[in-house]
């Protein structure tokens, strides 16, 4: 994928419907975390985790991981993009992908950043995957650099989708292959569809 692209993976909830860390259940015979491993190679990525475990299993893959006890959702936000920008101060853009969506594919996240880099004006677009079907718009969501500043300073508790309904205008939603994409997994029930769905 396209060097110029930044990727959080937000792995900071403390999934109390899923009675444990759900991004460490097993899901195709690996922690759920790794589909997301997968999914965003050759992203410069970051893991925003508060869970020692988490990191943990990040450092054994030796993806780039934060580790860290705000509590907030605006929080996972702010750090992974501070981590990010020094590293990579050219990046055009950066995706926001939840940790617990192991349905999304390679193919249509590549997608959507190849469809993000074409565009000339792509510092000031936002891509977001949306259903095929309803167009209901989901995550991952990718935002130009004109938007890093808002995203750095959010409202305590919001996340992107503040940013994203501030600005609809430059909201370009791209289709999933399929609604099962951007499914994420809160209870042990929606592990278990999800694993019925693929036969994992």
């Amino acid at each position: 994928m396209k060097s110029e692209i930044g990727c959080v993976i937000m792995a900071s909830g403390l999934a109390k419907r899923f009675g444990s860390n759900k991004l460490l259940a097993e899901f195709d015979r690996k922690p759920l975390l790794c589909r997301a491993f997968a999914v965003t190679e050759g992203l410069h990525r970051v893991v925003v985790t508060r869970s020692t475990e988490v990191q943990a299993l990040c450092e054994k893959y030796g993806i780039p991981v934060l580790h860290h006890a705000h509590p907030l959702r605006s929080d996972t936000v702010r750090l992974g993009l501070e981590c990010l920008l020094p590293r990579f101060p050219a990046m055009s853009g950066c995706v926001f992908l939840p940790g617990d969506q192991p349905l999304l594919t390679r193919k249509t996240l590549c997608g959507m950043v190849s469809a993000f880099c074409a565009e000339p004006d792509r510092k000031s677009q936002i891509f977001r995957l949306c259903e095929p079907q309803s167009g209901t718009p989901g995550s991952p969501v990718l935002f130009g650099a004109d938007y890093f500043s808002e995203l750095l300073h959010l409202p305590d508790g919001r996340g992107g989708n503040a940013v994203a309904r501030a600005h609809p205008g430059s909201v370009c939603l791209v289709s999933a292959r399929n609604d099962a994409e951007l499914r994420d997994v809160d209870t042990r029930e929606d592990l278990n569809q999800l694993r019925q769905l693929t036969n994992r």
